[in-house]
């Protein structure tokens, strides 16, 4: 524990000996001198010959040269050598060894590891050392051990409620692979979209999709754009619940008589495929088969989650069908259909994966269960023999500050009680992005920067949680991460100007960086319903999940430092000016109407915060009056509204707990 806390300080203080690093490696010993990172660079690989590793090598230069913004004419002598000692397997495999070893002189630099896949891990942390120094771009020298802690490190998008391209898809890919993420679960059937081209079942996409579907060369595509990053594609399709996109073309396969048309709305629809006809598996069998050879990874996920019985209970066939096969209730019946869909999956060399909605009596043994309802089931599950992943506690989609999704650990929790041997079987996890209120403009600021704290409680030792380093680092990080082509960043300016309608986007843009977006449960308007064509452009939409400028108000105010004080200063009179130019720029405005009372709150936050400070400067107890009627106000500003927090109360209301302290 104090080796990390010793590291903390050399990644987070203000002159670190070594530059901000996620997910923090689990060694680091800073060296003596600087690696110049000038036109020469290059780098070469010695030990393997293997196609991902040379382009690589090429990706991450040409990164390294748009990070410096330095033309690579590379010189004869290799800047950075990359020792690799096997190809390990074509693809990459759950278990394999990602290790490596890293180290930095100002002679140059030199990567070392076991298999491709700890080469490639190399290659990013290198590129993360790489700053502007006194004379340029340089490297510090520096000694570096590494390997991850759990194997299975994975990213769930969700493509079928609201089309993602394949450009987005991508590009995500590459920030996975840049902060050691290893899996991309591809979540590609919902009740509002079948996004995967079948030529067997053409209806499938041809009338479940809207035609907005991947073919199978862009699957294929996708696929091979992963295992060139060392991450493994594991594939959803979900059944038998959430198939009102199946179902949309081949009706016969409905518990319930169609027709049926694509799902426009969010919530959990009642349609579900019928467990008991024959004809159901012998289509999931040829569909099934189909798909695998699309994806190479031996795992392959049926969803099952959010199964309504409903229709089930409804239908006089299956209620006669359950009777004859001693099949009790709803969840009998599903166990039943999952036996059969495991057979057909084993037949076609995959390990069925469910969400823990599948963890009941008879579940065929060898199946994976993923937890989303609470670390309690997959505890559960591992004890019982089966491996699992979580992704309780890491829904991207809900919009949780990146502290509380680093504070969550599979071993945590109910399986802090499991034995050693039940506790190996837990894989690892995945953080979860949910389709419902992203698009192709919002989707990356709704999973970066906090997929990296997420990532380094999976990559990094478990003593690594500091939440003040993962803070300071995640911003260095997450600016860094945007060289890989993610634009989590890049797209909230075009955002704000379009909802500043053409004028100076200043007023608008200080308001939204006071203000954080609310996740799945908190998008709600009233006598409005959101479906799958509503235009997410306004506020809530850009607003990003987690403010930096509140967040390092918060740090002022909880010091008040001369320095803080000034900062704080600056900042509240910024609010509290803001307001005059904002409700001018909203009248006629329709996305910035909505927005007018917030401002005026802002603008109040700005005096009050003002007035506070003066009273800690001067060290003079305010009125109770005054105070009381402040700290109501913070409370109300506190409660949502158009579907944004007001985070810029969280400095102020430290000021005023401060003053409202027994003996000032």
């Amino acid at each position: 524990m104090l080796r990390y806390a010793l590291l903390i300080t050399l990644l987070s203080g203000a002159h670190a000996a070594v530059p901000p690093l996620m997910p923090m490696p689990a060694k680091v010993e800073p060296g003596t001198g600087r690696l110049a990172i000038d036109g020469g660079f290059s780098a070469a690989v010695s030990g393997v010959i293997d196609q991902r590793l040379d382009s690589a090598v090429r990706r991450v230069t040409a990164r390294i040269s748009r990070q410096t913004g330095v033309p690579m004419m590379p010189g004869t002598t290799p800047t950075l050598r990359v020792e690799c000692s096997a190809r390990g397997a074509q693809n990459p495999t759950l278990g394999e060894d990602e290790s490596y070893q890293l180290d930095v002189s100002s002679d140059g630099a030199r990567i070392q590891a076991p298999t491709v896949a700890g080469a490639l891990h190399g290659l990013e942390t290198f590129s993360q050392l790489i700053v502007p120094g006194a004379e340029g771009f340089e490297a510090p020298a520096v000694h570096i051990e590494d390997r991850p802690r759990f194997q299975w490190r994975g990213l769930m998008l969700d493509v079928g409620r609201h089309w993602l391209p394949i450009e987005i898809v991508e590009r995500n890919l590459d920030a996975m692979a840049a902060v050691k993420l290893n899996v991309f679960h591809w979540h590609l059937s919902e009740d509002q979209g079948f996004r995967v081209e079948s030529k067997l079942y053409p209806k499938l996409h041809q009338m479940g999709s809207d035609g907005l579907y991947f073919t199978q060369d862009e699957v294929r595509r996708v696929v091979a754009y992963a295992r060139d990053r060392g991450i493994r594609v594991v594939p959803e399709f979900d059944i038998p619940g959430h198939t009102t996109s199946w179902l949309a073309g081949y009706p016969e396969l409905g518990s319930a008589p169609g027709p049926f048309q694509i799902g426009r709305t969010w919530g959990v629809y009642e349609n579900a495929l019928d467990p008991t006809r024959e004809e159901t598996y012998q289509f999931l069998d040829r569909f099934l088969g189909e798909m695998a050879p699309l994806f190479p990874d031996p795992f392959f996920h049926i969803g099952g989650d959010e199964v309504v019985g409903k229709q089930w209970n409804a239908n006089t066939k299956i209620q006669a069908f359950a009777k004859q096969h001693n099949l009790k209730d709803a969840h009998a019946l599903q166990t039943y259909f999952n036996q059969r869909v495991q057979t057909i999956l084993k037949k076609h060399g995959k390990i069925m994966i469910g969400w823990d909605e599948i963890l009941q009596p008879d579940l065929p043994q060898g199946t994976v269960v993923q937890s989303w309802r609470g670390g309690e089931s997959l505890a559960k599950a591992v004890a019982q023999g089966y491996r699992g992943i979580l992704s309780s506690g890491y829904y991207l989609d809900h919009l949780q500050p990146a502290a509380a999704h680093y504070a969550v650990d599979p071993l945590g929790g109910a399986a802090a009680n499991l034995d050693s041997e039940q506790a190996a079987r837990i894989l690892g996890a995945e953080a979860c992005m949910w389709g419902e209120y992203v698009d192709w403009e919002t989707v990356d600021s709704r999973i970066w920067p906090r997929a990296v704290a997420f990532a380094e409680r999976l990559w990094s030792p478990r003593e690594v949680n500091d939440v003040e380093s993962m803070y300071t680092r995640m911003a260095a990080v997450s600016r860094w991460i945007e060289w890989t082509g993610v634009r989590h960043r890049a797209n909230y300016a075009p955002m704000i100007d379009r909802l500043a309608g053409g004028n100076p986007a200043e007023p608008v843009r200080v308001l939204a960086d006071a203000v954080e977006g609310l996740g799945l449960s908190g998008r709600k308007r009233p006598g409005f319903k959101y479906t799958s064509q509503t235009p997410l452009n306004r506020m809530a939409d850009a607003a990003r999940p987690e403010s930096e400028v509140v967040h390092a108000m918060q740090l002022a105010a909880a010091r008040r430092s001369p320095e803080d004080a000034a900062r704080l200063t600056e900042q509240f009179n910024r609010w509290a000016a803001n307001d005059a130019r904002f409700q001018a720029m909203a009248e006629g405005n329709v996305l910035l109407v909505e927005l007018k009372p917030l401002s005026k709150d802002l603008a109040a936050l700005g005096q009050t915060g003002l007035k506070a400070l003066e009273y800690l400067s001067t060290g003079q107890r305010p009125p109770a009056e005054w105070l009381a009627a402040e700290q109501k106000e913070i409370a109300r500003m506190q409660r949502p509204a158009v579907e944004v927090n007001l985070a810029a109360t969280r400095p102020v209301k430290l000021l005023l707990d401060e003053l409202a302290k027994p003996g000032r």
